[in-house]
């Protein structure tokens, strides 16, 4: 008994000897990555699915700089790309270098350069701006540069900025922050705020395909779909998809689903691009100046919807669209001026923006449906239809639907023309969301996806690139 105690022990020793303290499900891959660090959870993700890689003796070293090399070498793995060790264009990049492979196919794939000299300095440290361009090139998310793409991760809640309120872009980031911003990026179940929205559905062909945690064969599989079930595609990355079917989500590779359309990872194809080009987007913010709308709850009607109107902007901004407001600041605009205004623009669509009294709740939205006067009846609706079916799904709003209504911006319009109340700013419940920046922001990535899926149903082409700017 005392013999098979000693046995028991000494194995104990050894195994001790063998595995990091601390050794556990949350942080099974590196001594300086404890079940604590505020990026365990993404280090240990990318490093099951062979993304990151520590020193040979177990150590991820998270506070140092990352190079220009390793970003290639994280990116490209994320990617799948061929990281086979060869010549490269580059005279400070050999055969040699451990991510030779990864550098070549991200210049190839446009997702980074090297510099006029000849050189691509791999051992150059990346800032966090750098970072935020590579991520948005690799990824399609939207910008092209370094201030716009900034702007794509913060607001697909993938980076955040510094404790000063800055973002740091020309600060060298570190390995830590890196994975973080990497994980969130194809991973969109570590972003803040989470909310996954589909942007195409595609149907699986194979006998059977295994759903993994990853964007490789690396990650485990979660899930089995079977053959012609269908799936919602809420991103892309590289030959992966990130697919939501019967209640769960993860990724699939593409080649196992018929009736995708992969989007150019350069961004919007040329013929997307010559036809958003030709088309003007008017937003009317309801209300302003002497007329303040609705008032209750410390809130101003005029208040919300300009703001709303204003974050709509922001986001259309670089897309290709023509935008227009009928009101930046808050001044009076009568209502045949907002008319005036739209068609001195010669607009597409139109779109305003109110807040609802009257102690209901919820969310609908208005279109005119006399031909007589406004002839983009069966738009007009396509158009409400779209919005409102966003806006419900992004506020978790009580659907109010659809409906008709005798509305001069919208009677006397001569363009496919809504009008969409957000909430009741006399409901507490209603109020809270209206007041609040975050819900705002979330109520004008509605309006804009609504807006998306009109024009994607009109024209036939593939809006992806644009859809992925706010996923």
């Amino acid at each position: 008994m005392r013999k098979g105690l000693f046995v028991a022990f000494c194995l104990w020793l050894v195994v001790g000897l063998i595995i990091p303290a601390g050794h556990t499900s949350a942080a099974p891959y590196f001594y300086d990555v404890g079940t604590t660090h505020r990026a365990a959870n993404e280090i240990n993700y990318l490093a099951k699915g062979k993304i990151v890689q520590g020193s040979l003796s177990g150590y991820f070293y998270p506070y140092k700089n990352v190079t220009r090399a390793e970003a290639a070498a994280i990116i490209g793995r994320t990617l799948n790309f061929d990281g086979t060790q060869r010549a490269t264009k580059f005279k400070d990049v050999g055969k040699g270098n451990f991510a030779s492979g990864y550098i070549q196919e991200a210049v190839e794939k446009n997702i980074i350069s090297g510099y006029k000299d000849g050189t691509f300095r791999p051992d150059q440290f990346v800032t966090r701006g750098e970072m935020a361009l590579l991520l948005n090139r690799a990824y399609s998310l939207g910008g092209n540069t370094i201030s716009a793409a900034i702007q794509q991760l913060k607001m697909k809640g993938i980076a955040q900025g510094l404790a000063d309120g800055t973002f740091g872009q020309d600060q060298p980031i570190i390995r830590a922050d890196f994975a973080v911003f990497v994980a969130k990026a194809i991973n969109p179940k570590f972003r803040i705020n989470y909310q996954a929205t589909a942007i195409q559905q595609a149907t699986v062909n194979a006998l059977t395909l295994n759903v993994r945690q990853g964007p490789s064969t690396n990650f485990d599989a979660v899930a089995v779909l079977k053959k012609g079930q269908k799936v919602e595609i809420l991103h892309i990355v590289g030959s992966w998809a990130y697919v939501r079917a019967s209640g769960m989500e993860g990724f699939v590779h593409t080649a196992y689903l018929s009736g995708i359309s992969q989007s150019n990872p350069a961004g919007p194809s040329d013929k997307l691009l010559e036809y958003v080009k030709t088309q003007t987007i008017i937003i009317d913010p309801g209300h302003g100046g002497s007329d303040p709308g609705a008032v209750a709850n410390g809130l101003r009607e005029k208040d919300i919807n300009l703001s709303v109107a204003l974050k709509v902007q922001s986001l259309f901004k670089d897309t290709g669209f023509n935008i227009a407001l009928t009101r930046e600041k808050d001044v009076f605009v009568s209502l045949s001026g907002r008319v005036d205004f739209a068609k001195k623009m010669n607009g597409d669509i139109f779109v305003s923006i109110h807040t609802n009294s009257g102690g209901g709740t919820g969310t609908e939205t208005y279109y005119y449906s006399a031909a007589a006067t406004n002839p983009y009846v069966e738009k007009s609706k396509k158009l409400a239809q779209c919005i409102q079916k966003r806006l419900v799904e992004a506020w978790n709003a009580t659907d109010r639907e659809v409906k008709r209504g005798n509305l001069h911006v919208l009677r006397e319009n001569n363009m496919p023309a809504v009008l969409v109340e957000l909430g009741f700013i006399d409901r507490k419940e209603d109020a809270a969301k209206l007041g609040s920046s975050y819900w705002q922001e979330k109520a004008a990535k509605a309006i804009y996806l609504g807006i998306l899926d009109y024009y994607a149903s009109e024209s036939g082409l593939n809006f992806q690139p644009l859809y992925d700017r706010v996923q």
